[in-house]
């Protein structure tokens, strides 16, 4: 029995050097381009699996242009065996869906093991920077019929299966995964290698194997832009609307510190308070609407009898997370706009108890589906579940928590229903999308926008295959305030459970916080980047939040997407595109360079206070005040300033109210 090992690895165009083409859409045809950063540890996960079982094959595999080889031989050069490339032309402007099929075949046809005794292991890399939707391996896993575990920072290979780790909200499951699988890896595992003097020999004598459509047996019309169930209708830049940064500065860093405080501590002005706040309000939605469009061509209603809007409702513990309540917020416009109703799905074990909770925040009805084996999230039985209900119901919308669990169960709930499904959104509604070549204008379409290329764009998505389907950024959409007087339905759903479903077995899951909730809640954020961590490990972030609660202040602490991939801090405390946006009245960004990502998880927060040594920083750009100096020298004056009085011009909560888990 032999073991084939093969790493899904994509080359992206760096962020930076994107640009807008005439159509509105994006030309990566002249930018700079790498290894995506999350697929270089699945490519190191491979490697260490190669540890483990010594006469493995190592096979490296992509999807893209010629230029790719670049990237592949890379591979080579790290300690992997083989380089494979699916490249025909026919393959430009495939979405996820088109992706994850023509990968699957490419699997299928020429990679996998023709013998059923011998066992195979797909890895890939959590999610790619230029797209950020984490889709492809669910959509692969999908079509090749097999188990998986996404954003795993731990794999233990065990002969017949793989023991994993996945992240989750609030903490860490750990996961017996029977091999075959697939498997994708977040960067917070084992970093990459640097390549080898004998392997960059060997990478430049190794063939490049290419193979075409023809060769793995997929037309034209099964993938590109005509077998794609999405497409992106344009982009937009994302235009800065926060005035320009006013950098503090004294003697010395006390000075520094107590002009700060005079500075927050001076009553606002209302009324340009005000003008600002609702510029920014107004600007996401004024960069996404679409121009007029001419009605020349005959409305084609594309939906074939589809109707209303069709929810997840993800549970953390033994509560509805709180990205489960967001999501009824704009599915509530999109129903009133449609004229039609909501219907969400809670599955577990004695869960229809939190139906009338589930109404109060805007469902017209709950599917409730209990079963003592549905007790725990596991993705192959409630995929299973959902696409029973989708098939009975018809759905015209279905959307989803963009969670960890929700990213993983979309994609491939997506690829069972025939569905395209757009990742990570922040705005939803209802458009009409004329189509030239079709010569028809398509309605009523779920138009899902959401930044995209190192957020730098607003992308609106659109999907003619019914269900539509989207995921929302969690902190993007406030839960409506729950209305015990709203009346509906509860219905109940007795699926049928396949017991080839449950071949993954949860080992043990460690929820070590309540998914970070209170950051929604949250008066003022104190986060910190990866520094804060390597150097004192958050302690002097958490004694300034902890300074603030003394006080009666409303404060929590957050982290930067590198502090969490370093390991410093748990997944639910991370803050930007990949984790929570939130609206604080004063952020604080510690040691935190101000990448785009993480900017817009916190543009819309009151005011945003930067510290950091490098006066060149990129926060800088997106804050309303800034102190250049080693956050190491500035918290302690600012924990003193604290215990003395000081609350960055916040008032002290006099009641506090219970967050949403």
């Amino acid at each position: 029995m032999s073991l084939k090992v093969i790493s899904l690895m994509k080359q992206v165009p760096l962020p930076t050097e994107m640009r807008m083409g005439a159509d509105g859409l994006m030309d990566r045809t002249k930018a700079k381009s790498i290894i995506n950063v999350d697929c270089s540890f699945g490519l190191e996960q491979g490697l260490q699996i190669k540890k483990a079982v010594p006469d493995a094959e190592l096979i490296v595999a992509s999807m893209g242009p010629p230029s790719f080889e670049q990237s592949l031989r890379k591979a080579i050069s790290m300690g992997y065996d083989r380089a494979v490339l699916l490249s025909d032309r026919r393959l430009g402007g495939s979405d996820t869906f088109a992706t994850g099929l023509a990968l699957a075949m490419l699997l299928k046809s020429q990679l996998l093991p023709k013998n059923s005794t011998d066992q195979y292991i797909i890895f890939a890399g959590r999610q790619t920077t230029d797209g950020d939707t984490a889709h492809v391996p669910s959509q692969v896993a999908e079509n090749l019929g097999i188990p998986q575990a996404t954003f795993v920072d731990q794999v233990e290979y065990c002969g017949s299966y793989l023991k994993v780790r996945r992240m989750i909200e609030g903490g860490h499951q750990t996961l017996k995964v029977p091999i075959p699988c697939m498997i994708s890896i977040a960067p917070t595992s084992i970093p990459a290698r640097r390549p080898s003097l004998i392997g960059a020999m060997k990478s430049r004598q190794v063939g490049l194997e290419i193979f075409t459509l023809d060769q793995i047996g997929l037309t034209g019309e099964q993938v590109g832009l005509a077998g794609s169930p999405t497409i992106v209708a344009k982009a937009v830049n994302v235009e800065r609307t926060r005035a320009a940064v006013s950098m503090i500065s004294g003697r010395d860093l006390n000075e520094t510190v107590a002009q700060l405080t005079r500075v927050l501590d001076e009553p606002p002005k209302a009324e340009v308070a005000g003008a600002k706040k609702k510029e920014g309000a107004s600007e996401p939605a004024a960069a996404a609407e679409a121009a007029p469009k001419e009605d020349k061509f005959p409305r084609v209603d594309f939906r074939e009898g589809a109707s209303g809007i069709l929810t997840w409702v993800e549970l953390h513990g033994d509560q509805p997370s709180r990205s489960s309540f967001e999501i009824l917020n704009p599915a509530r416009q999109l129903a009133e706009q449609l004229k039609t109703t909501i219907t969400a799905v809670v599955i577990g074990e004695n869960v229809r108890r939190f139906a009338p909770q589930i109404i109060a925040h805007g469902a017209d009805e709950v599917i409730v589906v209990e079963h003592p084996r549905l007790k725990e999230y596991l993705i192959l039985p409630f995929a299973s579940v959902i696409t029973q209900i989708c098939k009975e119901r018809r759905p015209e919308i279905a959307l989803f928590g963009a969670t960890t669990s929700g990213r993983e169960l979309a994609p491939r709930l997506a690829s069972r229903l025939k569905a395209g499904v757009t990742a990570d959104c922040t705005i939803l509604k209802i458009g009409d999308f004329v189509n030239k070549r079709l010569k028809s204008t398509f309605f009523p379409c779920l138009e899902a926008i959401r930044p995209t290329y190192g957020e730098s764009k607003l992308a609106t998505i659109i999907g003619f295959w019914c269900p539509q389907m989207a995921t929302a950024r969690p902190g993007t959409f406030e839960a409506l305030p729950a209305d015990p007087s709203r009346q509906g339905k509860i219905s109940e759903f007795t699926p049928t459970l396949n017991e080839a479903d449950f071949v993954t077995q949860i080992l043990q899951t460690e929820r070590k916080e309540a998914a970070g909730s209170s950051l929604f809640s949250a008066e003022i954020i104190i986060s910190g980047g990866w520094p804060c961590g390597e150097q004192d490990d958050f302690k002097l972030i958490k004694d300034l939040v902890a300074a603030l609660q003394a006080r009666g202040i409303k404060a929590d602490w957050g982290a930067s997407r590198q502090a969490v991939d370093h390991g410093y801090v748990p997944y639910s405390r991370q803050i930007g595109q990949t984790g929570k946006t939130v609206r604080p009245k004063v952020y604080v960004a510690v040691a935190i360079s101000g990448a785009i990502q993480h900017v817009c998880g916190i543009k819309e927060s009151g005011k945003i206070i930067a510290i950091n040594s490098d006066p060149q920083s990129g926060i800088f750009q997106n804050a309303d005040y800034g102190i250049v100096g080693d956050y190491l020298q500035v918290l302690p004056i600012l924990i003193e300033k604290v215990k003395a009085g000081f609350t960055f011009g916040l008032k002290a909560a006099e009641e506090k109210h219970p967050a949403l888990v």
